[in-house]
């Protein structure tokens, strides 16, 4: 515990001040994900293409000329409406996938190339709020741009940038964990990774948490307007631009709080007792020297690639095999449960028919339960005595079920009340859904955590995110092709299962006690000063 007399010494309260600048920028920018990207941004895009779309087999029907059926009505072989795009037509709902696999790739490729200019501490900040400008202001854009505009495709152009500039500042946030969680422990804690462990934990789930709040929040404001204005192109629109304007809005007191390249606390450092003067031990001895040498944008990416090609290099993998698998099952699942989000909305909206007012309850729905899913599974976990993993495992399977269930609709006859064939079903799986995924990624990330190399933490963790964003283009790159070839998304539902189920026997195989024994004697090898700390670890 930390003495009454510790809380009130500058350096606490610099982390106090600092702490409160990384939660509201979780606060702003969790809302874009919430509010646009998971729920009206895949739909929005959808009634753009819609809007400008015809009827097959003719293609001289306008879309719009042809109401939707009723909500609950599965219409599985109804006309289908593809919109002209470039020199080819396709599915309305395609173009929204299509889109967001584009904006996820090109947010990988961002990603990888800014690694090198985020650990400098001297660009940090910069970077955070270039791309948090980037991403709000693309949100906002939607204000401008109604469906009925010939320049309408840049809908999915706006769309492309603000998720670029999401991810691409999440990143940036997610580097001054470390400092934060050293931050917030007494000096004699420092060197336990344990506890270090578990205050990155800590406060990362108290910006899931705040983000999750913001958006249901937002959500709630949104209910009103868009089902006053029938669910209209515009109106999604307009809650698209409104969670960018809630982006820059509360992007302001995380520009005011969190700390610049000059900052000053003192943290000690990991190989020794000494205390250093900086954002951390190892980011302080950067500080100087990159304020005084010539700074190169090309060599900084150049660099990044390198890096990247160096810890995939085959002997690294064959030493941390356990980690490299658990990456392997990551790629799979992290691009899972993403595309199921989308796909599910998607399928509720052009099938089910479902209007936006029932989708943004169904998106309030899924972070709310993911709230109280996160916070009773570790409940269950200790009640039950189950590893980390075996829980990991059980999330897995039970989220497969979703995909699952709306598979064996196809079987299902027309007017069926199974198979998910009725909104009703899709409430109930949201809340299923929710509950799990919530505690799908804490659990993700904190197995994660146990490992990778002690001392090295910021860098396997820009790897979880590469592996992350790297996959994420997949899925709704072949639910698209499936859409498309197939007239009907709801095949798109045995990929997923598919997906899903590949990655079980990958994570299974994973063997966390080796995993971190692995990681450890790398972190040995690497930082030979460091070993004397993780011995004294295990003998604990």
């Amino acid at each position: 515990m930390v003495s009454e007399d510790a809380l009130h010494t500058p350096s606490a309260k610099r982390h106090r001040r600092e702490l409160w600048g990384w939660l509201s920028y979780a606060f702003a920018s969790e809302v874009f994900v919430i509010v646009s990207l998971t729920l009206f941004l895949p739909i929005c895009l959808e009634q753009f293409a819609r809007d400008n779309g015809f009827l097959l087999p003719d293609k001289t029907i306008p879309c719009s000329a042809n109401p939707a059926p009723p909500a609950g009505t599965a219409g599985d072989e109804e006309a289908r409406c593809v919109v002209k795009f470039g020199w080819g037509w396709i599915d309305t709902a395609s173009f929204s996938l299509y889109t967001y696999s584009l904006s996820v790739a090109l947010q990988a490729l961002t990603v990888i190339s800014m690694g090198g200019i985020a650990d400098r501490p001297s660009h940090r900040k910069p970077l955070l709020f270039g791309f948090a400008a980037i991403g709000s202001v693309s949100s906002l854009c939607f204000f401008l741009l109604p469906s009925s505009s010939p320049i309408w495709p840049l809908a999915g152009l706006f769309a492309v940038f603000a998720n670029i500039g999401f991810g691409a500042s999440i990143v940036v946030l997610n580097a001054y964990l470390p400092h934060l969680a050293a931050s917030s422990l007494p000096a004699s804690d420092y060197g336990n990774f344990e506890k270090l462990s578990r205050a990155t934990a800590r406060i990362s789930s108290l910006g899931i948490a705040l983000g999750y709040a913001a958006g249901i929040l937002l959500l709630l404001a949104t209910v009103v307007p868009v089902q006053r204005a029938g669910g209209s192109t515009d109106a999604l629109r307009f809650a698209i631009g409104g969670s960018g304007a809630w982006w820059a809005l509360f992007s302001l007191p995380a520009l005011v709080l969190l700390p610049s390249a000059r900052a000053s606390i003192k943290v000690p450092s990991l190989d020794s007792s000494e205390e250093r003067e900086g954002l951390l031990a190892d980011e302080a001895a950067h500080v100087e020297p990159v304020l005084q040498a010539q700074w190169n944008t090309r060599r900084e990416i150049v660099d990044a690639w390198k890096r990247l090609g160096s810890m995939l290099r085959w002997k690294n993998v064959r030493r941390l095999r356990n980690t490299f698998r658990y990456l392997a099952a990551w790629f799979l699942l992290s691009d899972g449960f993403t595309t199921l989000t989308s796909t599910a909305l998607l399928f509720a909206k052009t099938t089910l028919h479902m209007p936006p007012s029932s989708l943004v309850l169904v998106g309030v729905l899924t972070p709310s339960a993911g709230i109280l899913g996160a916070l009773l599974w570790p409940l269950v976990q200790r009640r039950l005595g189950l590893s980390s993993l075996r829980v990991l495992l059980f999330l897995v399977i039970a989220a497969s079920a979703i995909p699952l269930y709306g598979a064996i609709g196809v079987l299902a006859p027309l007017g069926a009340h199974w198979g998910l064939r009725t909104p009703a079903e899709m409430y109930v799986l949201a809340v299923y859904f929710g509950a799990l995924y919530g505690a799908f990624q804490s659990y993700a990330r904190a197995l994660y955590a146990e490992i990778i190399p002690p001392g090295e933490e910021a860098r396997w963790y820009g790897l979880f995110s590469i592996t992350d964003k790297s996959s994420s283009f997949l899925g709704p790159l072949i639910v698209g092709i499936v859409a498309d070839m197939t007239g009907n998304i709801r095949y798109s539902f045995f990929f997923l299962v598919f997906m899903l189920w590949v990655a079980l026997p990958v994570l299974a195989g994973v063997d966390i006690e080796h995993g971190r024994a692995e990681a450890r004697a790398w972190s040995s090898d690497t930082h030979p000063s460091a070993e004397g700390e993780i011995a004294a670890q295990d003998a604990d």
